[in-house]
């Protein structure tokens, strides 16, 4: 039985997708390797939304159309899987929720959702603010900090491990912090090295880059294993990510995660939790340094709510312009910034033709930027979020991806840009530095390639 919206003896009257030819063998191979968004950006200007590469002997498929992306992500989920480029994840960290399928995903998922309920980030609020309020306090006491330039990036980094540590796993890991980051960092680009590899050299051949690869997924698993080993040997009862998932038995066979799939949900989680919020935080002041007449009126939105008070899980939603450019931020840079699927079977979308065993992808970066969706598309706007519009279909804005595997933690993460973002606007003014110009890097998550440098400005006085 096929997958497809027709018959497949229709198939003879199926479009193809237009595309770039390419280069002789390769393809349009090196223009992603050295820039994908601008390829997916010329792609679509030129051949429109539904567009084909060829990356050597593969076809890939874009489609940077809302209803296609819906066909695929959510009418049509079980007809994919994921792309195979989801491999350098799979060997970094295991059969988590972002990587497996089938029955084994829907158990998982089932098993950690929980602790993403509504009543569990109430209890987690504190934590993020109190991190915050932690940072902060750093910040103010660390003369070298007040006075030359630093790396937003990295401190949005620190900050949202310490989160995650606190809030998933119950443990305070501001120690492990550098060490971790360091290693994550190399594991995501031997990750993402691997996927960009024509010919893939095996990670167990003990190349140096494999083997600083294994070293970093050492590190890292230590960390996460370390916590593991410690919260069972107190046997204390905690209600976050860890205890749920400790606790959980599968309904039909009575049994408990073993450790390597314990391993691998709390480094899945841990990573997303931790790396893609991170990254949409230190875009978002960059453009709030970029736009300083919305710093100011994010600013009187706040002091008019929360005073000189912490912000609490309460207030969320009476700070509608700061929750908007938030999502604002994160529709021109989209942690998540492509999506992956792997056709099972043969599907028609909007007419056009996919064969079987192909690579179809949802740029949440592209779709963001489709000017029958935005106006001013490259315009920093928040305005736009504060009222639905009915013409915008729903996956045309999808920083969380779509359909059965949106992000687990959406709520998680939305909550903690929220409360974050408050506090940081309203006690410090940050500029960057006047040399500073954003690079973009476009692996596994979109990232800013040098980091956001800024440097300490003056609060802008408040007019009576």
């Amino acid at each position: 039985m096929t997958m497809s919206a027709v018959p497949m003896g229709q198939s003879a009257q199926h479009k193809s997708f237009p595309g770039p030819r390419g280069r002789p063998l390769v393809g349009n191979l090196l223009e992603a390797w050295n820039d994908p968004l601008d390829l997916f950006g010329s792609g679509t200007l030129r051949h429109g939304d539904l567009v084909r590469f060829r990356f050597a002997w593969i076809d890939y498929y874009l489609l940077n159309d809302a209803a296609a992306a819906h066909r695929v992500l959510v009418e049509n989920a079980k007809g994919y899987h994921k792309s195979p480029n989801y491999k350098g994840l799979k060997i970094m960290l295991g059969q988590g929720l972002l990587t497996s399928e089938g029955d084994y995903w829907k158990r998982q998922r089932k098993l950690a959702q929980p602790a993403f309920h509504r009543e569990s980030l109430r209890t987690f609020a504190r934590e993020m603010v109190d991190a915050t309020s932690d940072m902060m306090a750093r910040w103010r006491a660390d003369d070298a900090v007040k006075t030359a330039p630093f790396d937003l990036h990295q401190e949005m980094m620190r900050l949202t491990f310490r989160i995650v540590g606190k809030t998933l796993l119950g443990a305070d890991l501001e120690a492990d912090a550098r060490e971790f980051g360091e290693s994550l960092n190399v594991a995501l680009k031997w990750a993402n090295e691997y996927v960009e590899s024509v010919v893939r050299v095996p990670p167990w051949v003990p190349t140096p880059n494999n083997r600083r690869f294994s070293r970093a997924q050492r590190s890292i698993e230590g960390v996460v294993r370390r916590v593991v080993e410690e919260r069972r040997k107190s046997g204390e009862k905690k209600n976050d990510l860890l205890g749920m998932l400790m606790s959980a038995r599968d309904e039909q066979t009575g049994e408990t995660m073993s450790d390597r799939q314990l391993m691998d949900e709390l480094l899945t989680l841990t990573l997303a939790g931790h790396e893609t919020t991170a990254n949409a935080l230190s875009f978002t002041f960059y453009l709030l340094s970029r736009h300083p007449s919305v710093a100011r009126r994010a600013r009187a939105e706040i002091a008019s709510v929360l005073g000189t008070r912490d912000p609490g899980l309460e207030d969320l939603g009476s700070m509608p312009f700061t929750k908007a450019l938030i999502e604002e931020s994160m529709r021109l840079y989209p942690p998540a910034w492509v999506v992956e699927r792997y056709s099972l079977e043969e599907d028609e979308v909007l007419g056009h033709h996919i064969p079987k065993n192909a690579i179809v992808a949802v740029s949440p970066f592209a779709m963001h930027r489709n000017p029958r969706y935005f106006e001013n598309p490259e315009g920093f706007d928040p305005d736009r979020f504060l009222t639905a519009d009915p013409n915008r279909p729903k996956l045309a804005y999808m920083p969380f991806g779509a359909g059965p595997r949106t992000c687990i933690g959406n709520a998680f993460a939305m909550m903690e840009m929220q409360l974050i973002v408050p506090m940081l606007l309203r006690a410090f003014q940050l500029d960057l530095v006047s040399a500073f110009k954003l690079e973009l890097d476009p692996s596994v998550t979109l990232r800013p390639k040098a980091g956001i440098w800024v440097r300490f400005g003056d609060l802008p006085k408040r007019s009576n």
